[in-house]
């Protein structure tokens, strides 16, 4: 069983160095089902296409099962789906950790979301000092929830 254990930050623009963004991946992921105890997100990322399960959140952590499926599949379950979410993804090193920085376009142009995956909930990482306010437990900046507003 796979799982995923995350915190995700509000981006602070006016410190993020713009030299970082560079070499980002389109993504366009919709959702099948954005109940609060699962989640079914399809998404295209670069030429790949991915179908994802998640639960529920415990604190920062829940079970995550991800299968790469055709991309042309992909393309047609993403016109399924109510609304799509549009974003580029910068992955930025930062003290030993990879950073995902998903800058949003479309409805959501402007916020920018930084994540970095953890081996265990209580991990200590070095925070960039490009990074706002924590979200990680604010369901308002699900992607899940950010597909439906």
């Amino acid at each position: 069983m796979a799982f995923e254990i995350e915190r995700k930050f509000l981006v602070d623009a006016s410190k993020l160095p713009a030299q970082i963004l560079v070499d980002g991946e389109k993504i366009s992921q919709g959702y099948l089902c954005s109940e609060p105890a699962r989640t079914v997100r399809v998404r295209t990322k670069g030429k790949r296409g991915f179908l994802t399960v998640k639960s529920a959140n415990v604190g920062i952590v829940r079970k995550e099962f991800e299968f790469e499926i055709p991309l042309d599949d992909a393309e047609e379950i993403l016109k399924l789906c109510p609304n799509v979410l549009q974003k580029v993804r910068y992955k930025v090193e930062h003290a030993g950790k990879i950073w995902e920085v998903d800058v949003f376009s479309g409805r959501h142009d402007g916020l920018i979301l930084a994540e970095v995956e953890l081996s265990a909930e209580n991990e200590i990482v070095e925070l960039p000092d490009w990074l706002g306010e924590e979200v990680s437990n604010d369901p308002r900046y699900f992607n899940s929830s950010l597909a439906l507003s």
